[in-house]
């Protein structure tokens, strides 16, 4: 019997090692340092109700119609009013609001790229994006992390025989996976890269705001104003997901003009608009005043699960596994100075009840096996020490 035959696109579209984790987080008894959730018990669910409640009183019919596809008036004000905390001043009218951060990057993929065309990405890089490109039909060439961020100067050297890039991506604040932070003096670099080079570069930061130590890098568009031209080739996009509540799926993206227009023109075609009833609710949360102390929460609880997950391994392991250790953000980045395949150690640490994302997945070319990323963030810190102890467990047993 024939069946279907699915499109290019669909079959070169591989599912995600870290969504497929996500099942295996359900066990009973299991320890789970693989999802990049947020906590779900911080969430702020007194304020949201209180907000969900201000909506029906207040602007019901609006809310459950119909709406604009660049989002409310009001979010993408509130939105103009977050980013002018984050040190980057924007109108309204650069704001755009999407179904989550990822399909803002999405949108600004599907408005850049053509098959073939080449994304300069971070090695190791978010997962997630590099399936958008991969989706899309681009090529990637990476560009190595240090603990300063993205090394631009690699930039400097990338092939000259070889299709330059049309878009630079990277996570600019305690990047997925890597927590690295992009340093002031990086930004600055890649701003004026970016205009002599007249790539579009495209900073992610929906860690940014879960900074639990030390000072806030002002955004690249931020600094864009300060170097002619550069606005029209520096892109910003962020998410309520990590500071409220995934289950909005809102999230955001400051654009030029005339990127916004076609990222404006594709969302029509694709969902119509964002959900006006969570754009609602968002914007009246944000007015409500709550989201800074409920930030602040937690920072302090994810702070301290990140010491006590750093210390948990340390103690385990040793030298024998060097990891990162952030001001923020919800990962930290490690690597098996044994030679360890951290991918063979999972089969063995799922039957000692913990899991974590085996770092290969995160690299757009030739992977490093013995990388490993951990995720703290919805464990207690005695379950993190447990954790610890199982992850050894199986690698004596490896």
């Amino acid at each position: 019997m024939k069946t279907l035959t699915l499109s290019e696109a669909a079959n070169r579209t591989r599912s995600s090692d870290v969504r497929e984790l996500l099942k295996d987080a359900q066990l009973p008894g299991m320890i789970s340092l693989a999802g990049g959730l947020p906590d779900p018990a911080l969430f702020d669910v007194e304020g949201l109700e209180a907000a969900t409640r201000e909506v029906f009183a207040s602007e019901a019919q609006t809310a459950l119609q119909y709406g604009q596809t660049d989002g409310q008036l009001a979010l993408r004000q509130a939105v103009a009013g977050l980013m002018a905390e984050r040190g980057a001043p924007v109108s309204p009218d650069q704001v755009l609001i999407s179904s989550g951060s990822q399909q803002a990057l999405d949108l600004v993929s599907r408005s850049i790229l053509n098959p073939g065309d080449v994304v300069a990405v971070e090695r190791p890089s978010y997962l997630a994006a590099l399936q958008i490109f991969h989706l899309i039909g681009a090529d990637t060439v990476s560009i190595p992390v240090d603990g300063d961020g993205a090394v631009v100067d690699a930039l400097l050297s990338l092939p000259t025989d070889k299709p330059k890039p049309k878009m630079l991506y990277l996570v600019s604040n305690f990047a997925n996976p890597s927590g690295a932070t992009l340093s002031l003096a990086r930004r600055k670099q890649l701003v004026q890269w970016a205009v002599d080079n007249q790539v579009f570069v495209l900073e992610d930061d929906p860690y940014g705001a879960l900074r639990y130590r030390g000072t806030a890098v002002a955004p690249m568009i931020a600094l864009a104003k300060d170097v002619p031209g550069a606005l029209e080739w520096v892109g910003y996009l962020s998410s309520f997901s990590k500071i409220v509540a995934p289950g909005l799926r809102i999230g955001w993206a400051v654009l030029p003009a005339g990127l916004l227009d076609a990222c404006v023109r594709i969302k029509q075609a694709l969902d119509l608009h964002t959900s006006t009833f969570s754009q609602s609710v968002a914007a009246k949360y944000i007015a409500s005043g709550r989201l800074p102390a409920h930030q602040q929460t937690v920072c302090e609880v994810y702070g301290k699960r990140a010491d006590a997950l750093a210390a948990a391994l340390t103690d385990a392991f040793g030298d024998k596994l060097k990891f990162n250790r952030p001001d923020g953000g919800m990962f930290l980045w490690g690597r098996f100075e044994d030679g360890t395949n951290a991918r063979q150690l999972l089969k063995i640490a799922r039957d000692k009840g913990v899991i974590y994302v085996p770092g290969d997945v995160f690299y757009p070319d030739t992977p490093d096996a013995s990388a490993i990323r951990f995720s703290f963030v919805t464990v207690d810190k005695a379950k993190l020490a447990e954790g610890a102890q199982r992850l050894l467990a199986a690698h004596k047993a490896l």
